[in-house]
């Protein structure tokens, strides 16, 4: 028997397997490339959200500290309001860009509950404008915007497929003497 004639089976298998061997490799590569755009994406979206979170965060620790003053408020370090004069509109400076985003890039129900969230925040920052020293109404508006911003984590987990949970509500532990 000649050489080629016993080359010939592996030759065919070559010629049979090689165009039946690219269509598997491009469907490789075309999935690893949909979860690698995948992922960029979803970490994109989460720095998105973090930066809004982050941007309004500050504003709410302002009114804290201002409600502080006027004895709505035990926060610690208190703020007058002429104290305070230039950072909110700082504040509003640095929420825009990452608000803008947050429309552009984040999930419908996210985009919802950042806007429940901001509007708690805003009646907070009116109640320190007004001069209200009010426990039971500041009371009342702390527990809306932390309410607010709780939906605004569950629909950014929810987005992102993060499992379920909430840390700001884990008791704190009891402090032990010094001894």
């Amino acid at each position: 028997m000649s050489p080629f004639i016993q080359q010939l089976p592996a030759l065919i298998c070559v010629v049979i397997g090689a165009p039946g061997s690219y269509p598997a490799v491009v469907r490789s590569d075309r999935a690893r490339f949909l979860r690698a755009r995948t992922a960029r994406w979803e970490e994109r979206r989460l720095s998105v959200y973090s930066d809004y979170a982050r941007s309004l965060k500050k504003t709410v620790t302002l009114t804290y500290r201002v409600a502080s003053h006027l004895g709505a408020d035990p926060h610690p370090h208190t703020l007058t309001m002429a104290e305070a004069q230039p950072f909110p509109a700082e504040a509003a400076v640095a929420l825009e860009p990452s608000g803008e985003t947050l429309i552009m890039l984040g999930g419908k129900e996210a985009v919802e509950q950042a806007r429940v969230w901001v509007a708690a925040v805003l009646e907070m920052e009116r109640f320190v404008r007004e001069g209200r020293g009010e426990p039971e109404a500041w009371q009342t508006l702390l527990a809306q915007q932390r309410a607010a911003r709780e939906g605004y984590y569950t629909a950014v987990r929810s987005d992102l497929e993060l499992p379920p949970g909430h840390a700001a509500r884990t008791p704190l532990l009891p402090s032990v003497p010094a001894t």
